[in-house]
């Protein structure tokens, strides 16, 4: 977090604070940059939830975000939805020397991030999108939603804080402030992240994410989790015509968007692996891309035939993601390991 270090006053004196004033907040979301993860051309927009946080969490720290994304081979059909991309934390661990360690709230929110943020540590929690700014084109004062952010710098005093969402670096304060901080019924769960060790560079970073990436391809899934799917869909279908456009966006959300995010960052892991110098065939990106690609139209298709009362099966859409999986992982898996 050296890049974001600010002086300020000290709590105690034996533990420097990060509380800092308005201005310099303003100007740390000014300098920071999205990842390069995060800009450009993109396929899914904020699609990856908890993984877009670490990346500009890491990105904050100075670390290279694309080293974590090994796991994204592993991701499975769960019946009713495809698994969440989450990055390990033992990954972060191995590769950043960062420890996530669950915080425990016995008195307020406030107090125990305060304590946290004094020591550079960064607390990460479960609050109500509906207090957060940077959603306010979806969820920013119109509905409720729980997401994760990680704070990193609590004015108490002018109730402001910065924080890490999504695919950036923002700020909120008064009562939104209050909405996120102040007390509650139920406390939220709460983790802080710490420097425990120095994080792994260059070839050693490369190296131990191809170790990663070998680890993750054994927890593979043992069948095409697209054909797992298709299996099931018609009666997915069936469901979304008998309960409307509100399920569908939520179906949407948890099925294809889970599944072409986590395979268009996959794709940006194996362009990086390949700039690393390791022999990851061309196939395997380009089928990656494919494959993210072809749920965002799956999506789009589906919404327009609901939208008329037609029972699309997407035959054609699953032919092309059903391929382009078969085409990445067991290829990736007989080469790495």
């Amino acid at each position: 977090m050296s890049a974001f270090h600010t002086s300020g006053v000290t709590a105690s004196g034996a533990s420097r604070s990060r509380v800092v004033a308005l201005d310099p907040l303003r100007m740390r979301a000014r300098r920071h940059h999205a990842h390069a993860l995060h800009r450009g051309e993109r396929i899914w927009h904020e699609g990856a939830g908890a993984t877009d946080l670490w990346i500009e969490l890491l990105h904050g720290y100075g670390l290279e975000p694309h080293a974590a994304l090994a796991f994204t081979v592993a991701q499975d059909f769960e019946d009713d939805q495809f698994t969440l991309g989450r990055v390990p934390q033992e990954d972060i661990e191995k590769l950043y020397g960062l420890q996530v360690q669950e915080l425990s709230v016995f008195d307020s929110l406030e107090e125990r991030a305060l304590v946290q943020i004094r020591r550079a540590n960064t607390v990460l929690v479960e609050v109500d999108a509906f207090f957060l700014p940077d959603t306010r084109a979806v969820s920013y004062h119109r509905e409720h939603a729980k997401t994760m952010i990680g704070i990193d710098v609590i004015d108490p005093n002018a109730r402001r804080l910065g924080y890490f969402h999504h695919t950036g670096y923002h700020l909120l304060d008064g009562d939104d402030y209050d909405g996120v901080l102040k007390p509650m019924a139920l406390f939220p769960h709460v983790e802080f992240v710490k420097r425990a060790r120095d994080p792994l560079t260059g070839t050693a970073l490369a190296e131990a994410s191809a170790d990663l990436l070998c680890a993750h391809l054994l927890r593979r899934p043992l069948h095409n989790p697209i054909t797992r799917w298709r299996a099931v869909f018609p009666e997915h279908i069936d469901t979304m015509l008998e309960r409307g456009d509100a399920y569908t966006r939520l179906y949407a959300s948890n099925v294809m968007r889970h599944l072409g995010a986590n395979f268009e960052l996959l794709a940006h892991y194996l362009q990086w692996m390949r700039e690393q110098g390791f022999d990851i065939p061309v196939q395997t990106h380009t089928s990656s891309r494919k494959l993210a690609s072809e749920s965002m139209v799956m999506q789009c298709r589906l919404a327009r035939a609901l939208s008329r009362g037609k029972r699309e099966l997407c035959e054609g859409s699953f032919d092309v993601m059903e391929d382009a999986w078969d085409r990445v992982i067991p290829p990736l898996a007989n080469i790495v390991c």
